[in-house]
């Protein structure tokens, strides 16, 4: 059935209740094994980065499934690899509903989800269940009522608890949902975060893996704030960035009806901005550094614009929602041979 005509029942239903109906379809048929005759095979095109194998690269974006119980079933829509997440130490219902908004005409979404997260200790169990078909990366992040100066506690926790089950380790401290947490973006705190993950992954690495840590951006940069961020990366052997996570922004969609809605906003606004942010990081950063494009990916033409302005993955997360799984294979497909 094409996604033309199911999205207007899903749109029909409250963003997070649409949310929850559409993992649990994927879900069953995933258990009933329609799920390849329903969405085809993955497009097989592997590149190396992190010292990991993409099949391709195509991802999913930390927040769709928070919690690591939709594994095998998000990784039969042809993604090149999963980010689960944001996964917080502690579990911790996040903000009120609603939290989640659609900004329809400007294909776009507002959230203030504020980290709703299951705890470690599930996610953990949900990863050693599942069976993999690609690259499982574990976005982690601090609790709401942790105080600011023992917020790196929670990301070493968050690093240790994944360590031996992730591919790749990524950084949050660009969700605008979480009090205090952007300011951990500022340079002398990023600083002292990083190196105390790196620290903590030379240890955690004594008996052989030493896990790729990613670092993942607002977009609300401004161009100094950007050379300090990848100074920070480049001097702590940090392995990635992503750019970039929502912004604050109304830029564009001031005259939707919920545009005032607190949160940050993802989807077709926010690409412009997304892609200058990836090219300013990709100028400032060393080509060994790999770049995860994210935010307002809606077609092939943009992933194929983010991977000719330095990224080296792509990740999609609003885009499903309006273009429907098919845009998972379209994107690997115009990143083929570029």
């Amino acid at each position: 059935m094409s996604y033309s005509l199911v999205r207007p029942l899903l749109f029909a239903l409250p963003p997070e209740a649409a949310h929850a109906v559409t993992l649990g379809a994927l879900d069953l048929l995933h258990r009933l094994r329609l799920d390849r005759l329903a969405f085809g095979s993955r497009v097989d095109a592997p590149v190396e980065a992190m010292g990991l194998t993409f099949p391709n690269r195509v991802g999913l974006a930390a927040g769709l499934d928070k919690n690591g119980d939709h594994v095998e079933s998000l990784a039969a829509l042809g993604f090149g690899f999963l980010e689960l997440g944001t996964v917080t130490p502690a579990p911790q219902p996040g903000n009120p509903k609603p939290r989640l908004f659609r900004l329809a005409a400007s294909r776009a979404l507002v959230n203030r989800m504020g980290f709703n997260s299951k705890g470690l200790g599930h996610l953990r169990a949900r990863l050693e269940a599942a069976r993999r078909r690609c690259p499982v990366g574990v976005n982690i992040g601090r609790n709401k009522d942790t105080p600011d100066e023992r917020a790196v506690d929670d990301y070493l926790q968050g690093l240790r608890a994944v360590h031996d089950l992730a591919d790749y380790v990524a950084v949050n401290v660009s969700s605008p949902n979480t009090p205090g947490l952007r300011g951990m973006q500022a340079s002398d705190v990023l600083n002292h975060l990083l190196g105390a993950l790196a620290a903590e992954r030379k240890q955690l690495a004594a008996g052989g893996r030493a896990v790729p840590l990613v670092l993942k951006v607002a977009p609300d940069l401004d161009e100094g704030q950007i050379r300090a961020i990848a100074d920070a990366v480049a001097a702590h052997g940090i392995n990635g960035v992503i750019a970039t996570n929502t912004t604050v922004s109304r830029e564009g969609v001031e005259r939707e009806r919920l545009a005032g809605e607190t949160g940050g906003l993802s989807g077709a606004p926010l690409a412009a901005r997304a892609r200058e942010v990836l090219a300013s990081f990709r100028d400032a950063l060393p080509d060994s550094v790999t770049l995860i494009a994210s935010g307002g990916l809606m077609n092939p033409e943009q992933a194929l614009a983010r991977r000719r302005a330095g990224a080296d993955l792509v990740q999609l997360y609003t885009g499903l929602i309006y273009r429907g799984p098919g845009l998972v294979g379209a994107c690997a497909r115009a990143l083929v041979h570029d």
